[in-house]
């Protein structure tokens, strides 16, 4: 695999500020999420430290249970520049946390005062090999 990350920039008609709040607020990921796979937050607090869980109730129609919980470490808070966090799991069931190297990242930058460029970038890059294939 060459390309470990992969990305995609849009314009936001808000202000970075706006921006990066909405992001930072996992109760809002449920109605930003493009896939539908997320279905709500299980945390309330704001993402506001690097180190950071927070846990997210998802649906998928191939995952075992459907169902399923996620459990996010965040990476990087910059606000309102740079928001980022590693999906993980409680994969034995016994709470304690893996993550697998797969990092979402929001970079934002003003166009202007009153829009936003974002770009959305999905890093596997420290994705062990055994899980690549």
């Amino acid at each position: 695999m060459t390309n470990e990350t992969v990305s995609a920039i849009t314009i936001i008609k808000a202000p970075a500020e706006k921006v990066f709040a909405v992001l930072a607020d996992p109760t809002s990921h449920a109605t930003i999420d493009g896939t539908g796979w997320v279905r709500e937050s299980l945390d309330s607090e704001g993402l506001t430290e690097v180190g950071q869980i927070f846990r997210m109730a998802t649906y998928h129609d191939n995952h075992p249970d459907g169902g399923y919980e996620m459990a996010n470490k965040v990476r990087v808070v910059d606000p309102p520049r740079a928001i980022a966090w590693e999906p993980g799991q409680d994969a034995a069931g016994d709470g304690s946390l893996e993550f697998g190297g797969r990092i979402w990242r929001y970079d934002l930058s003003p166009v202007s005062q009153s829009e936003t460029a974002v770009r959305l970038s999905y890093d596997w890059s420290a994705v062990a090999a055994a899980a690549r294939t």
